[in-house]
């Protein structure tokens, strides 16, 4: 549609130029003896070029050719308006996140943003997604809308929203539009929202019911050495309470904190913070923590609370799945342009299956360990998080029954 406006004004200019051209040579050639008619011709020409009949009829043939002329030139520049303001409306459409198609009364496409030219690829899923919209613009109806959701399973796997509306011009149909977005983060994001209110019901629930059951147990307790031991449980699954909300702030903060504030802040400080706050948790399971701080100390560019809440999460995570009696090693090293921290256990390890899955909120390898231990299933969340917000990465290698090495990589310059 579009490209018929430019090419419906090119030719009324050429039209123009040519009907001066021919009517110039007609009066050359006829000298005289057409004045009249061709006189006439001219009248009626200027009439069309400039959508009104003259005010005065010429008398002379010059001045006939004269408001031609003029005509012709209002013509041009109508001409020029017009395909400016459709390659305006070109590019303008080009600019929008949705893909766009238009076309004319007959169906047959006139207009695709570069949205849609992407979209309708030659790969199987964008096929499907071709014909979708194609059967949804040949059912919609002058003076009616349809909208659809095509699910395209991929990989990977997308959610496109379709609308079509038919376009008139109060009299009679010009064709239809259809605007198709992609909805598949927005999808995602609502899974993960509602995944993530579900989990915290039920990790919530847990120890909220276990508390009120050992509270009402407790009411009716006189042994005092029974009631000791309920008062002890409550405490501990309290304190678990606790460290669920803790957890769960440290996340939302961190996640609002994209690009956190930058200092320099020394690698060899905040493994040795971490490993001052995983100690008590330690000595517990009588764990041994050992540090391998970079020499001489390096620092990097970043938020020093977050990156300690890391390190610190990943030596908690070490130490928790270690057998008792084993070590955890904390290693800082340079190597090229990023700064490696690799945290190192010997214990129970992970199984293939689960290593994708660990840095999601609220997954656990093992749900019996952990809640024994006290997990919360977001220390390697927040990990994720912190890594990504100092533009770095987190790997985990492992294998089960022979403990996993968990490795932070951060840029030593810090990136725009």
């Amino acid at each position: 549609m579009i490209g018929a406006v430019e090419a419906s004004a090119l030719d009324l200019g050429i039209a123009a130029a040519v009907a001066v051209v021919l009517l110039a040579l007609s009066y050359r050639l006829g000298r005289k003896r057409n004045e009249g008619p061709l006189r006439q011709r001219m009248i009626a020409l200027t009439a069309r070029l400039g959508g009104e009949t003259p005010a005065r009829d010429p008398r002379r043939l010059e001045e006939a050719l004269g408001q031609v002329e003029r005509a012709t030139d209002r013509a041009a520049e109508a001409v020029a308006e017009s395909s400016a303001d459709a390659i305006r409306l070109r590019r303008a459409l080009d600019t929008l996140p949705q893909a766009v198609i238009v076309c004319d009364e007959h169906g047959d496409p006139v207009f695709r943003n570069i949205r849609a030219i992407a979209l309708m690829g030659n790969r199987h899923g964008d096929a499907l997604a071709a014909q979708a919209v194609d059967e949804l613009l040949a059912a919609t109806a002058p003076g009616a809308s349809e909208e659809r959701t095509l699910e395209l399973y991929g990989p990977p796997r997308r959610t496109l929203a379709v609308r079509t509306q038919s376009l008139d011009n109060g009299q009679r149909a010009l064709g239809v539009i259809a605007v198709i977005e992609d909805v598949s983060e927005r999808r995602r994001l609502e899974e993960v929202r509602r995944d993530f209110v579900a989990n915290v019901s039920h990790e919530l629930k847990t120890p909220m019911g276990a508390i009120g059951l050992l509270a009402e147990t407790l009411l009716e307790e006189t042994e005092p050495e029974v009631s000791k031991r309920l008062a002890q449980r409550i405490h501990t699954e309290a304190f678990r309470i606790s460290r669920i909300i803790d957890d769960l702030l440290d996340l939302s903060r961190i996640e609002s904190e994209e690009s956190p504030p930058r200092e320099p802040v020394l690698v060899n400080l905040v493994m040795a913070e971490a490993a001052e706050r995983v100690r008590a948790s330690a000595e517990h399971r009588n764990v041994e923590v050992l540090l391998d701080e970079p020499v001489p100390p390096v620092a990097v560019l970043g938020d020093r609370r977050q990156l300690t809440s890391a390190v610190y999460n990943l030596m908690e995570n070490a130490v928790k799945f270690s057998y008792e009696g084993g070590t955890v090693e904390c290693r800082g090293r340079v190597v090229g342009e990023e700064v490696v921290v690799a945290v190192t256990d010997k214990g129970v390890g992970i199984p293939a299956r689960d290593l994708e899955r660990v840095f999601e909120r609220f997954y656990r390898v093992d749900q019996g360990r952990s809640r024994s231990t006290g997990g919360t299933g977001l220390g390697l969340a927040i990990v994720r998080h912190v890594a990504q917000n100092h533009h770095g990465s987190i790997h985990v290698d492992s294998r089960e029954g022979e403990g996993a090495t968990f490795t932070l990589r951060l840029p030593l310059r810090a990136e725009a």
